[in-house]
């Protein structure tokens, strides 16, 4: 392969695996602020179910956001290495919305999350959900400030070419222009609902793991751990259901600016376009029907419903594979353009040979791939682990176990009087 092709290649690959830690982080994002919402204001007998609740999921999200974050760092080290052209040519236009999302959403996303969880016995309930609302809000907020930066690659408008023609500069002449640009506006809508649904899937999926593993008989079991998972495959349903509406309305919205010539060219782009559609759509049923299924708690107490839980965890994957596949067709319709009329690929790439990319291809990609498999791996176990072993806002002597190693030892030690204790 060509350097120009390995770093497409390199770029698809981690762009992909990066774009798995935003689907979970924003699509858990608002659930757990609704859990911590419903903490605040729950009465005594439903306060340790929602406060379990964000705990739970606030973990889940922690998990994601952490690697999430160094999944970000090698997605933008590509940039320097294989694109300076992009950068030289569009670093004004394309750089400004990536300069926001980074120093403005991000860090003020990351300060707010540091005060949510270390905050946790400071803070009054409804002060700390609050901060936890404005965690999302930013979020939300920096992952429009990229979708604003790519749609100007997909759509390239509030822009001009200043400069000789070997070595013109585009410059941002309206950035009312850039921040509307139907490909920002509508795909950030669209991914909005792919984040929500694929949140609401990962409630559903694990819910009903653990539901799955109550009782089998038709009296519905009771304990604050049976309630959450109730409580969190409702709000996983309607999560899912809102996400799904918004995925399908704006993904056919953007059909009024997108190219489908690109589809008629490209017999692998219009398979994966095909695929994905039939899988969206099958999805729409399914967010048809499940509600159905929560009126008077039919869906705790149908016959059968051991084999309902058993494939809605088997289908937990299925939003995140239909986002790969958007993306895909997204990204690779475009080509070989890197910004849609104005600058090819092969005039924005590095003058490295090869045998130099290829290197950089196995090392970044693998890295980020060793960071996927370590996120999914350790949310697995405390997915699995349920509520036995939450340390998210516990008090510190909680987090030791008596079952771990020496853990007995340091808890005798806490509380042998220090020197002076006597006088």
């Amino acid at each position: 392969m060509e350097a120009t092709e390995l770093a497409r290649l390199q770029f698809a690959l981690l762009a992909a695996v990066h774009f798995l830690f935003v689907l979970l982080t924003l699509g858990l994002g608002p659930v757990v602020a609704i859990f911590n919402t419903r903490w605040v204001r729950a009465r005594e007998h439903r306060l340790l179910v929602f406060e379990n609740a964000t705990r739970f999921w606030g973990q889940l999200y922690l998990v994601n956001y952490a690697l999430g974050i160094a999944a970000g760092i090698v997605l933008e080290l590509q940039f320097g290495l294989h694109f300076p052209g992009l950068l030289d040519v569009a670093g004004e236009v394309f750089g400004a919305p990536l300069a926001v999302e980074t120093l403005v959403a991000f860090f003020l996303e990351s300060t707010l999350l540091g005060l949510w969880v270390f905050g946790w016995h400071l803070f009054p309930r409804a002060l700390h959900a609050g901060i936890f609302w404005a965690v999302v809000l930013t979020g939300y907020a920096s992952a429009f400030a990229v979708m604003v930066a790519n749609g100007f690659l997909r759509n390239p408008l509030g822009y001009v070419l200043e400069g000789p023609p070997d070595a013109q500069v585009a410059r941002i002449t309206d950035v009312g222009a850039l921040v509307t640009n139907p490909a920002a506006l509508l795909s950030g809508l669209h991914v909005v609902g792919a984040c929500l649904m694929a949140g609401g899937f990962v409630l559903v999926g694990v819910s009903a793991w653990h539901l799955r593993r109550t009782g089998s008989g038709f009296r519905l079991p009771t304990g604050p751990d049976e309630d959450l998972w109730r409580h969190s495959m409702r709000a996983g349903i309607w999560t899912g259901v809102f996400g799904v509406l918004l995925t399908h309305g704006f993904g056919y919205a953007q059909f009024a600016y997108y190219d489908t010539d690109s589809l008629d060219g490209n017999a692998a782009i219009a398979v994966l376009f095909g695929l994905m559609v039939m899988i969206a759509n099958l999805t729409m049923l399914a967010a048809l029907v499940l509600p159905f299924l929560l009126i008077g708690g039919a869906m705790f107490r149908m016959r059968g419903r051991r084999a309902l839980y058993v494939l809605l965890t088997v289908l937990l994957p299925l939003p995140f594979v239909v986002a790969l596949m958007g993306w895909l067709v997204r990204e690779l319709s475009r080509q070989p353009w890197i910004i849609q009329g104005v600058l090819r690929v092969d005039e924005a790439t590095s003058d490295q040979s090869s045998r130099a990319v290829l290197a950089s291809l196995v090392l970044l990609v693998g890295l980020m791939v060793t960071l996927a498999v370590l996120d999914w791996w350790v949310l697995g176990r405390l997915a699995r682990a349920g509520t036995s072993r939450l340390v998210l806002g516990a008090a510190a002597a909680d987090v030791l176990r008596e079952d771990d190693a020496g853990a007995d030892v340091l808890l005798r030690f806490s509380d042998a009087p220090g020197p002076g204790a006597a006088r």
